[in-house]
């Protein structure tokens, strides 16, 4: 599954919420955590998008942060806790870091 085909349906079944729980306002929270999970997975690998959609890892990655931050939606998360899935999976993938790539200008 890409990235691009994550639904909320598909999501509230990963974060195990029951069909009859999914409110108008859970849907609200779950497309704002889908947003926040891409911009997270974005932001960490320095890939595209379209880069991302070649990765179908990814996907899973994205999947179990929105889990991650449904779990933990009243809790403070900070950077020194990264669910360690999703980090593997995405610095499997992260080109920012690499010498001669976006982060240092060349």
């Amino acid at each position: 599954m890409k990235v691009s085909e994550l639904t909320l349906p598909v999501i509230a079944n990963y974060c195990r919420i029951m069909d009859d729980d999914v409110s108008d306002s859970e849907n609200l929270s779950l497309e704002a955590m889908k947003i926040a999970a891409i911009s997270y997975a974005r932001s960490y690998t320095g890939l595209s998008d379209l880069e991302m959609e070649r990765h179908e890892d990814i996907t899973i990655a994205i999947l179990t942060l929105i889990a991650d931050m449904y779990d933990n939606r009243s809790m403070i998360v900070d950077k020194n806790n990264v669910n360690r899935t999703a980090e593997i999976i995405l610095s499997m993938h992260a080109k920012n870091l690499l010498p001669g790539g976006a982060s240092d200008g060349n």
